[in-house]
């Protein structure tokens, strides 16, 4: 979240490159309350840890003020750690799970993808909200919140404003998704798989989808990270349309290039190299349950970090017009997603 103390866009690449030092104050933080949640969660198992991280976070973040010396190692618990675990999520997967699994949800998720690049160009147009915060919104909610947001800044050259008003909007609708879509599940009574498709494809963070997807299952919980990583590898051609579309409007005018640094999610490359390491047997069973267990601390603790990382004051003072953009696109995508599920009886 945008704040004085907590800059507005928590780049994975610039907590990794901070001192050592620089990232204690705000990773001894952040594990304290995660250690908290992570505690809290296994004796309120229908709250889950992931929760209780994020609700902990959000109440010490509201109720206190951060010293600035703290921002660089909540972004690294934000982001970094949050990649570790998803990389250690990939030992507890079989390889040809994972292709079959990305492979089962590749409709819905270009349907999603189609729906929410549509609805936030028509809702945008309607709500007139600019055509640059308006796509923001759209990549964010289409593809993988703030990270896609990210990727596709130095592309879209948005002013900073715009990039925390879309920062904003995304994050306020992976908080909701966190505690609604569960219980929404059982409500619509999907099964753990077609629960993870839809939280897959229609939660807009990783962190989020995550949490979620193991909050309502082990097996939903698998689904739904494996269908959000084949759906964060859509940020490149997404990149690459874009920085077509600005070189053909920035055609005769030097020096305004786009920059496509960043756009690879190298931490799925990740993924697949651990479950790649689990098919081929390698790796100890005795290990499985310990790295399993560790990636379920990691999300906890990325959660935290997120939560300590939201203004709730300066997300009311967004204005309605972005919160309407984004909950539009946001309510498309997650019924195009249970839509297409149950055309397809994937539910």
């Amino acid at each position: 979240m945008p704040t004085p103390d907590l800059p507005a866009l928590p780049a994975a690449t610039g907590a990794a490159r901070a001192r050592p030092e620089a990232l204690w104050p705000g990773l001894l933080l952040s594990l304290l309350l995660a250690a908290a949640a992570f505690a809290l969660g296994r004796a309120l198992p229908l709250v889950g840890g992931a929760v209780l991280g994020i609700v902990l976070g959000l109440g010490v973040r509201n109720a206190l003020p951060l010293p600035a010396r703290t921002a660089p190692g909540i972004r690294f618990s934000s982001k970094v750690l949050l990649q570790a675990a998803v990389i250690l999520l990939g030992f507890g997967l079989d390889l040809h799970q994972v292709l079959r699994t990305g492979l089962s949800s590749l409709a819905v998720t270009l349907v999603t993808l189609s729906v929410a690049f549509l609805t936030a160009w028509a809702l945008a147009r309607l709500l007139k909200v600019h055509h640059v915060l308006g796509t923001l919104i759209g990549v964010g909610t289409a593809i993988c919140g703030g990270s896609a947001i990210a990727a596709v800044a130095p592309i879209l050259r948005p002013d900073e404003h715009d990039t925390a008003l879309a920062m904003s909007t995304i994050f306020l609708f992976n908080l909701v998704a966190v505690l609604l879509f569960p219980p929404l599940g059982h409500l619509l009574g999907l099964s753990q798989a077609g629960f993870g498709l839809w939280a897959g494809t229609a939660i807009n963070d990783t962190s989020s989808v995550v949490a979620a997807g193991y909050h309502y299952g082990q097996a939903a919980g698998d689904i739904a990270t494996v269908v959000k990583l084949a759906r964060a590898t859509l940020i490149i051609p997404i990149c690459l349309a874009l920085a077509g579309w600005q070189l053909w409007r920035a055609r005769g005018r030097d020096g305004d290039r786009p920059d496509l640094r960043g756009i690879v999610p190298w931490f799925i490359l990740g993924f697949l190299v651990a479950s790649a390491l689990r098919s081929a047997g390698p790796v100890p069973a005795a290990l499985l349950g310990p790295l399993h267990l560790a990636a379920e601390f990691l999300i906890v603790l990325a959660l935290t970090a997120i939560g300590l990382s939201a203004d709730l004051r300066r997300m009311a003072a967004t204005g309605a017009r972005p919160l309407l953009l984004g909950l539009g696109t946001w309510f498309a995508v997650a019924a195009s997603s249970l839509l297409v599920q149950a055309l397809l009886h994937q539910s």
